[in-house]
């Protein structure tokens, strides 16, 4: 299953009333936002969408130098994410952060993060 999406946007103002007012009749709504100056240097400010299930979708500025995809895809536990990291470094990937614990994202959050080999981000995360 997807966790999250990253989706790189020109105007993060505008498209957050555009994603909120689009979504809403799918049952998505506001679920926050993520200041960079919160957390570890490189990830830009994002506002975020979610639904029930848990899914969601981030807009992140595309002047922040981000715009290759970044994908979220949920890990039943932790022993898992680290499986699946290491799985992709073996199959190729590029380290964009091993997994660890960060709490700067939500309590409990443990992620691992690997470019493919077009350069577009991948994390396996499990939460709680």
């Amino acid at each position: 299953m997807i966790d999250h999406v990253f989706v790189s946007v020109r105007d993060l103002h505008r498209s957050g009333i555009f994603y909120g007012a689009a979504l809403r009749s799918l049952g998505w709504s506001a679920i926050g936002t993520y200041r960079a100056a919160s957390g570890p240097a490189g990830i830009p400010d994002l506002t975020g969408f979610g639904d029930a299930t848990g899914a969601s979708i981030w807009l992140r500025d595309d002047t922040s130098g981000f715009s290759a995809a970044h994908i979220g895809f949920v890990a039943p536990d932790r022993a898992a994410v680290d499986v699946a990291y290491t799985s992709a470094r073996a199959a190729g990937a590029r380290d964009n952060g091993a997994p660890a614990v960060r709490d700067y994202f939500a309590p409990g959050y443990y992620a691992a993060n690997v470019f493919d080999p077009d350069g577009n981000s991948l994390e396996f995360v499990a939460k709680g």
